[in-house]
């Protein structure tokens, strides 16, 4: 039919919605009440009346110290979570120097190659008070050891600490591909920081469980969800069979979601993930602490929606996404820059997206009570359905073996490729409106202010590396490196060896190298 409406995951919407809708339906099995298992209306019972979310901007350009200088600007705006972003030779475990970082030092993000680069990045900042997120994959054990090891020096304790380490290898071999190593020894690390974790660094979240990244490789919400979910299932799984005890490590899991444009399906995939989750946890894996069982979650505004054709528009589809995660019960928000899709976020438009969270949290009244949205014929009608389709695609993989086998075998890359070429085709085919793209467009578009990246810091960059290894006990380095070989030969908890090579002062690239060196790397296809 031509006045067919479907949600972006292909869920047919009603005319209209009526008590028809929910025949049969049973609120308390449902719903229950915020705090309150299944947990679908919060994991907290006031939720946002006594604190609000966290409002944790995203930061990490260049050099060490300019986004140390972003993370005070953001601090004194307001925000009350710091969130950085690496370059990609740290996020695939190179050093400045190596020949394959040429080109991309500080480019997305900041270069940390060792210790003197990650005391420069949080210098003077109140380790003991302040929440950091690390959004760092292959290499977030060395970069949670870093800051260990600088807070150490600070006089603060690894008890006092807190933050996210993202830490999700599986999403990284299904949407975004920087991995290193294979699938199973990125488990095993996986488990190692799980471990070590609980151990010395209790406040810290030890893994940040992405569909983000799935969505913007073109999944559906379904897929988001069902994917990310079936990917710590995997994990969870995986500490199991390491000895672990579920409610030992299962309180500090923590998700991490996407905010795209669908308004209400949006709103809908939030509630539905913390049922399944509370499902999985309690009927899977018998978790006794009902703190295993809470889906805490990170939502970051969808990076793939933003247009650069009048990128001032984003503004306001970055508010809607905000309003869907707000209203979806998110513990922290990400608010993206309006000029994202043409570079890194300038100052304006990192306070625009810091204001736009703050105007929803202090004068639209949403966060007055707890899921107001509870009850709306259409809006749990749209949870039910979201929950019942991502419950399938969970049910397929199993019968796979599971997320890991699964993704050896291509299956969520060859979804999501089909569901992003069916968004794009209806794109170009005008079937799907964006504004100011395909529809409402304008002519001779004036140039937009463009972040400047300063061409010098690659140059920098090394020689401040070249003169941190000219000033350091080599024998002590390669020994400590060799300390780590012998535990990825074995079955050592890894992370104590490394934490002893970066304290030597070995680099993160040696460090990773040393893995390298056991463990191989992962080709896909092979």
């Amino acid at each position: 039919m031509a006045d067919e409406k479907r949600t972006d995951s292909g869920i047919p919407i009603a005319e209209l919605y009526t008590a028809d809708a929910l025949t049969g339906w049973d609120p308390a099995q449902k719903l229950g009440t915020p705090g309150m298992a299944p947990y679908t209306r919060g994991v907290y019972p006031t939720m946002y009346r006594g604190k609000l979310w966290t409002m944790r901007q995203y930061a990490g350009f260049g050099t060490a110290e300019s986004t140390n200088e972003r993370f005070k600007f953001l601090l004194q705006a307001g925000q009350t979570g710091l969130s950085c972003a690496f370059d990609l030779p740290t996020q695939m475990g190179y050093d400045s120097d190596h020949p394959r970082a040429e080109g991309e030092v500080g480019k997305v993000g900041v270069a940390i190659d060792s210790l003197a680069d990650m005391r420069l990045l949080l210098a003077d900042l109140p380790l003991d008070k302040v929440s950091t997120s690390m959004t760092i994959n292959s290499t977030a054990a060395i970069l949670l050891l870093m800051y260990e090891l600088v807070a150490e020096e600070q006089g603060v304790p690894a008890s006092a600490i807190s933050g996210t380490i993202q830490n999700d290898l599986l999403k990284e071999y299904i949407a975004r591909g920087t991995y290193v190593y294979p699938p199973r020894p990125s488990m095993r690390v996986i488990t190692d920081i799980f471990a070590y974790c609980s151990q010395h660094v209790p406040k810290w979240n030890t893994i940040s469980i992405s569909g983000y990244h799935i969505r913007e490789a073109g999944s559906t919400a379904v897929q988001e969800i069902a994917f990310t979910l079936a990917n710590a299932i995997a994990y969870v799984q995986a500490a199991i069979d390491a000895g672990l005890d579920v409610d030992d490590f299962a309180p500090r899991l923590s998700f991490f979601w996407n905010g795209h444009n669908n308004f209400f399906e949006e709103v809908a995939k939030f509630r539905a993930s913390r049922r399944m989750w509370y499902r999985i946890m309690t009927e899977r894996f018998g978790a006794k602490k009902e703190a295993s069982k809470l889906l805490r979650f990170h939502t970051q505004t969808g990076g793939s929606t933003l247009t650069a054709q009048q990128p001032l528009n984003n503004v306001v589809r970055v508010a809607v996404q905000s309003l869907a995660a707000v209203l979806g019960g998110t513990q922290s928000l990400h608010t993206n820059g309006y000029d994202e899709a043409l570079g890194l976020p300038t100052e304006e438009a990192a306070r625009i997206a810091l204001r736009t969270q703050q105007v929803i949290g202090y004068e639209s009244g949403v966060a007055d009570t707890p899921d107001p949205l509870a009850g709306s014929y259409f809006i749990e009608s749209l949870t039910d359905e979201v929950e019942r389709l991502a419950w399938q695609y969970i049910e397929r993989i199993d019968d796979m073996g599971g997320a890991v086998e699964a993704i050896e075998a291509a299956y969520q890359m060859d979804e999501i490729e089909q569901s992003a070429y069916e968004y794009t085709k209806s794109i170009d085919d005008d079937e799907r409106v964006i504004v100011g793209v395909n529809k409402f467009t304008v002519d001779d578009e004036p140039e937009p202010n463009v972040f400047p990246i300063d061409p010098s810091l690659q140059t920098n960059q090394i020689a401040r590396l070249k003169a941190y290894k000219a000033n350091r006990d080599q024998a002590k380095v390669q020994s400590t490196l060799d300390d780590v070989r012998t535990a990825a030969r074995g079955t050592q908890n890894l992370l104590y060896p490394m934490k002893e090579a970066l304290r030597a002062g070995a680099t993160l690239g040696e460090v990773s190298d040393a893995l390298r060196d056991v463990f191989g790397t992962f080709q896909p296809g092979r």
